[in-house]
């Protein structure tokens, strides 16, 4: 059994495992959640009680959820061959910071953003979101740019998951329009970078459902209601 990822559209966060499955060339299955509908399903909600994405599907049946998490687990399948770090190393640690940040402060500070895009806009509040989205994201991408002064990827001179988990809130800028090309130099040449790898090619195509060519160890896409014999007990 291959582990199952269940990522959400559209825009989900779950886009930076997907990448880091196809960078990981191990096999793996996706299963869909459309995060306005499914997501609220009790289905859904035996695999995350959250009802969040991303969750991963692992093979003894146990999920798990949190993107942080997530993204150490596919890691740790990669520590032979250098993808993933020893618990304890000055790398391992130097990642987690990474995806800390991303997480806690970079992550969060599209959230005033996506809850004014759930609200009615008649209402003055969405735009009073809007106006604290664009400040919190700008002291945000503010932080990135000066990490990344003298770096080609968020650890250095190497790419790691992080810039995986990057490249799929980084999205988030043009999808709100609180970002402009050009703002931050140093931001926009690692999302381009991240652009052009063929992983990332692969998870914009699999959300977008079109024709999807993977250079991992993509086994196809599987339905909710099939995943759930496998839960453990």
């Amino acid at each position: 059994m291959e582990p199952v990822l269940l990522y959400g559209i559209p825009q989900g966060c779950s886009f930076g495992s997907i990448v880091a499955l196809e960078w990981l060339g191990q096999p793996y299955r996706l299963c869909r959640i459309d995060m306005l509908r499914d997501m609220q399903s009790h289905l859904y909600a035996r695999f995350h009680p959250d009802r969040k994405t991303p969750a991963l599907l692992l093979e003894d049946g146990t999920v798990l959820t949190e993107s942080a998490a997530t993204l150490q687990n596919i890691a740790a399948r990669g520590i032979p061959k250098g993808f993933g770090f020893a618990q304890g190393t000055r790398e391992f640690d130097r990642l987690n910071q990474r995806i800390a940040f991303l997480t806690t402060t970079y992550f969060a500070a599209f959230g005033p953003l996506w809850h004014a895009y759930k609200m009615d806009q008649n209402s003055p509040v969405p735009g009073v979101l809007r106006e604290v989205g664009r400040e919190t994201v700008a002291k945000a991408n503010e932080q990135l740019e000066s990490m990344l002064a003298n770096s080609e990827w968020l650890m250095g001179s190497r790419k790691s998951l992080a810039d995986a988990y990057f490249i799929g809130l980084a999205r988030w800028g043009k999808y709100h329009r609180v970002v402009e090309p050009g703002q931050y130099p140093n931001v926009d040449r690692l999302i381009h970078r991240l652009e052009a790898d063929p992983a990332v090619v692969f998870a914009h195509a699999i959300e977008d459902e079109r024709s999807a060519a993977s250079s991992g160890g993509f086994r196809g896409h599987i339905a909710l209601e099939e995943l759930s014999h496998r839960l453990a007990a």
